[in-house]
């Protein structure tokens, strides 16, 4: 190859990296907006390729696990699940992650969302004090977990810390009136299920894959999910684990529309009782809410939600609809749901 045709190309080659590069930082700069569950923030109405920064501290923080029960949870941003992350396709975004000076632990993140190595785990492993940052461009739509994946990886996901992140597509999901963010994880602690006081982590329990406790959204911001009659409610469902497969159901309900396993893109199904939702899984489960009612949110394992903590109320308020759902005769006890 003559010097003149190794110049043309070398100087092509210039041209297409300073293009990509001027792509990337004449795009839109926002800092994202994250939310503790089970708020979700809201749609992105801007085009993909965005400049994204997200901004999260990892924290080891004592909280409630039950009634009565002290724990030490492991979190990203002070909550569990972590907070909600949401970016759109072909984003670029930079992760910052800080880990505090008061925790007594590396952390790091893993987001089932980044293609690169670890999933961002190999570049934010943090000590105490510590700040790392990596970049990732959001290349897939879907709904993802990221989890801490520090050595040792599972006491990590079982003390708390897992969360979700939307990509959404180029062209945004449906509307919808209400969305939420709910995340499953089964608890390992060293006194048995209901024991009060300060519990400690018992990671033999753990390997045996025999929870103390399984909850949706152990540390987050407290009481029910609310929507009105006639509204479309989505949710956003992961299973942080670490080890359990979550029977995801809404006693009361039927799913119109389920994104299996968060596949957005592939076609959903319809008209769903139960969906199954693996541990570092997610799915994306819309309905119509038609009459007033409490509706439960359970792990159909249902043992789970009965005995170990894995139950959440949905609360629709409105005009009651008898062609659809009325008593005929009511029994005398107060005993089911």
């Amino acid at each position: 190859m003559n010097r003149k045709i190794r110049l043309g190309i070398l100087f092509l080659t210039g041209l297409l990296v300073s293009f990509a590069i001027s792509n990337i930082s004449n795009a839109a700069d926002e800092v994202a907006k994250l939310t503790t569950a089970p708020e979700v923030p809201p749609a992105i109405t801007r085009a993909g390729g965005a400049n994204v920064t997200v901004e999260m501290e990892m924290t080891e923080k004592k909280g409630t696990l039950a009634d009565g029960v002290e724990y030490t949870f492991w979190t990203f941003g002070d909550t569990v699940p972590g907070p909600f992350i949401r970016v759109k396709v072909g984003d670029n975004v930079t992760f910052n992650l800080k880990n505090s000076g008061a925790s007594k632990n590396i952390h790091s993140i893993d987001l089932h969302a980044v293609t690169g190595q670890g999933g961002g785990a190999k570049a934010t492993q943090t000590p105490p004090g510590g700040k790392t940052a990596f970049f990732f461009k959001a290349l897939n739509p879907g709904i993802y977990v990221y989890h801490c994946a520090t050595a040792h990886i599972p006491t990590h996901i079982a003390n708390g810390m897992y969360g979700l992140i939307l990509v959404e597509p180029e062209k945004g999901l449906p509307k919808v009136d209400r969305e939420y963010y709910v995340v499953q994880g089964d608890f390992y602690t060293k006194g048995k299920t209901g024991e009060k006081g300060a519990q400690s982590f018992d990671v033999e329990k753990m390997r045996a894959e025999q929870p103390t406790y399984v909850k949706f959204n152990p540390m987050a911001t407290p009481g029910n999910l609310k929507a009105n009659v006639g509204e479309t409610v989505r949710l956003y469902v992961g299973v942080g684990g670490p080890n359990l497969t979550s029977s995801f159901h809404v006693i009361g309900e039927i799913f119109d529309t389920v994104y299996q396993q968060g596949a957005v893109g592939s076609e959903p199904a319809k008209n769903v009782q139960t969906t199954l939702i693996p541990p570092g899984g997610a799915a994306i489960i819309e309905f119509k809410v038609d009459v007033p009612a409490a509706y439960i949110l359970v792990d159909h394992a249902i043992s789970r939600a009965i005995d170990k903590g894995a139950v959440g109320i949905l609360e629709v308020t409105g005009a009651e609809v008898p062609q659809i759902f009325k008593p005929l005769k009511v029994g005398g006890a107060d005993a089911g749901h």
